[in-house]
C-alpha cells in the first residue's frame, strides 16, 4: 500500500522523552555568561580541529561535493577549501573535519560522545539560511543553538548507556542536530517534533568500528553523517512530511523494544545550561579523553623518572584507571591503523613516556612502525582498575577522569606516582585552560593560513561582541582558501 498516509490524530499519546526536546528548543533562552563563553571556545576549538584535519589526506579524500565539480550557488562553505555545496552534504564535510583528528570537545557520562559535532549541522544551516538571504543567521545564534544541541545530546547521555546495546553515541548528534536544525530553520513545534520522531526511528549505528577487531576510520566521519541525517530530517518536516507520536514507546516497534532492550530513557536532570558549562575541551593532546589524564601522568614521568633511567630499564609500567577507560581503549595485541592507536590506552601512554608529548602524527603506521619501543613498552604495561576513580567519574559534582601512572625499573627502584584526576580541559581547570585553547586554535590556523589571514579570524573570535553580532556568512567568508 502506498499513496495514502494518514497523519495521527491530535489525541495520540506523544512520547514525552521526545515533546520535552521540541519544548526546550523552542521555549528556552540561554542566560547563562559561563555557557555562552565556553560555547564560543567550543566553535573555535572544533574549527581549529577541522582546519588541523586538513592536512590529512585521508580526511581530504572524504571531502567536497557527491558529484565532482558540483557549485552550489550560495552554497555553504567548507572552511579552509574552496567547495560550496548545498546543506545536507556540507553538514557532513564539517562534521568530518572536525572530529577527524579526535581532538575536539568530549562529554562523558554513562554515554560518550563529542558534543562540537553538532556544528556540523549548526554552521552548515546557519550559512545556508544567511547565504540563500532567508535569514540573517548571527554567530550569536549559533551559540544558542549549540548550547541547545550541546544540552540535548549531553543530558540524554547522562543516564542512557547506548553502548551497552552496541550503538554508537553519534545517534545523539542525530537527534540533537535535527531538533536545533529544524528550529533555525524555522520550523514550528510540530515540525520540530515530526523530524525529532524520525530521527530515533533512524535508528542507531553499531558502534563496531570502534572496536577490536573491526577499529577504523568510519569513528572519524560516522557523526559528519548523521549531521547530513539531521539536515535531511529538518528539511523533510519543513515539507510537511509526518512524525509518529509514540516512535519510543510503541509496544514492539518503537526504539525502546527494538534497540535499548525494552528500557525507557531515564532522566537525571531538566535541559537547560549544564552540558556547555560542564564540557570537556582536549586541550594538550589528541586522545580519547578517557586517557587524556594518562597522557599528563606520562609526559611529567618522561621529565623525571625518564631522565635518569633508559626506558629500556623499565621492567614494568604500573596503571591505575577508571571503568570506561577499561572497557573502551585497554587493548592489547597489534593496533592495524591510527583508529586503533588513538583508541589504545597503552599506545598513548608509551609515547607520552618516550617523547614527553603526543600530537596526531604519532597515530601513522610510518610513525608506529619506526619506533620499535612503543610496543616494548606496552607490553609492561598492568592496567587495573581503582573503584574511587569509577565512582567519582560518573559523581555530578565531580566528573573527574583520574589515571595514575608509575614506573618499576629492572634495578628494583621505582618512580613516583603520579595521578591526575581532571585533565586540564575540565571545568575545575577552565581558567589555565582558555589561554592554550586560543594558542591551540592559533597553532592550527597556522598549518593553512597565512599570518594576516591568522590573525584577522582570531582576532574577531576573541572579542566576544563583535563575535556574537557577525552574520554566518561574514564569519565563513574568514575561513575560505586565499
Amino acid at each position: 500500500m502506498g499513496g495514502h498516509h494518514q497523519a495521527p490524530t491530535a489525541e495520540q499519546h506523544k512520547d514525552k522523552a521526545l515533546t520535552d526536546i521540541v519544548d526546550y528548543v523552542i521555549d528556552f533562552t540561554p542566560t547563562s555568561e559561563e555557557a555562552r563563553q565556553t560555547a564560543r571556545y567550543c566553535l573555535i576549538d572544533a574549527l581549529g580541529c577541522g582546519i588541523l584535519a586538513l592536512g590529512f589526506k585521508e580526511c581530504v579524500k572524504m571531502l567536497g561535493p557527491v558529484v565532482e565539480g558540483t557549485v552550489v550557488p550560495n552554497g555553504v562553505r567548507i572552511p579552509g577549501t574552496s567547495f560550496e555545496l548545498d546543506p545536507q552534504t556540507a553538514a557532513f564535510n564539517i562534521g568530518a573535519m572536525v572530529r577527524w583528528l579526535d581532538f575536539n570537545d568530549t562529554w562523558l557520562a554513562a554515554e560518550w560522545g563529542h558534543p562540537s559535532d553538532n556544528l556540523g549541522a549548526i554552521l552548515a544551516v546557519g550559512d545556508y539560511l544567511s547565504r540563500s538571504g532567508k535569514k540573517d543567521i548571527t554567530m550569536g545564534q549559533v551559540l544558542d543553538a549549540m548550547i541547545k544541541a550541546y544540552e540535548i545530546q549531553g543530558v540524554i547521555a547522562l543516564e542512557n548507556s547506548f553502548n551497552k546495546v552496541g550503538l554508537d553515541h553519534v545517534l545523539l548528534v542525530k537527534v540533537a542536530s535535527t531538533a536545533v536544525a529544524t528550529h533555525m530553520l524555522g520550523g514550528d513545534r510540530e515540525q520540530i517534533f515530526n523530524a525529532v520522531s524520525n530521527a530515533w526511528i533512524d535508528g542507531g549505528v553499531l558502534r563496531t568500528y570502534r572496536h577490536f577487531p573491526n577499529t577504523g576510520s568510519r569513528k572519524s566521519w560516522a557523526a559528519g553523517d548523521q549531521c547530513a541525517r539531521a539536515v535531511f530530517l529538518a528539511h523533510t518536516a519543513l515539507r510537511g512530511e509526518m512524525g509518529y507520536p509514540s516512535a519510543l514507546s510503541a509496544p514492539g516497534w518503537g526504539f525502546y523494544d527494538v534497540q535499548f532492550n525494552s528500557n525507557p530513557f531515564k532522566f537525571q536532570r531538566q535541559y537547560g545550561e549544564y552540558v556547555m558549562e560542564n564540557i570537556l575541551f582536549k586541550v594538550s593532546f589528541p586522545a580519547e579523553f578517557h586517557a587524556q589524564t594518562a597522557v599528563e601522568c606520562a609526559v611529567k614521568l618522561h621529565k623525571t623518572a625518564l631522565q635518569t633511567h633508559t626506558v629500556d630499564q623499565v621492567e614494568q609500567v604500573h596503571m591505575v584507571t577508571h571503568r570506561s577507560a577499561i572497557r573502551i581503549i585497554d587493548k592489547k595485541g597489534v593496533l592495524r591503523n591510527p583508529a586503533d592507536r588513538d583508541h589504545c590506552i597503552q599506545y598513548m601512554t608509551a609515547a607520552g613516556l618516550l617523547y614527553g608529548d603526543l600530537t596526531a602524527d604519532m597515530y601513522e603506521n610510518s610513525f608506529h612502525e619506526g619506533d620499535p619501543r612503543i610496543d616494548i613498552l606496552r607490553e609492561k604495561m598492568v592496567v587495573t582498575e581503582n573503584e574511587t576513580f569509577s565512582t567519582d567519574y560518573h559523581d555530578p559534582e565531580k566528573r573527574s577522569i583520574a589515571n595514575q601512572i608509575q614506573l618499576v625499573f629492572k634495578d628494583g627502584t621505582e618512580s613516583e606516582v603520579v595521578t591526575v584526576e581532571y585533565p586540564i580541559g575540565h571545568r575545575r581547570r577552565r581558567k589555565e585552560a582558555l589561554p592554550l585553547i586560543e594558542a591551540k586554535f592559533t597553532n592550527n590556523l597556522r598549518t593553512l593560513y597565512g599570518e594576516e589571514q591568522t590573525k584577522q579570524i582570531t582576532d574577531l573570535c576573541l572579542d566576544a561582541k563583535k563575535f556574537e553580532n557577525t552574520s554566518v556568512k561574514d564569519f565563513m567568508s574568514l575561513f575560505a582558501r586565499k
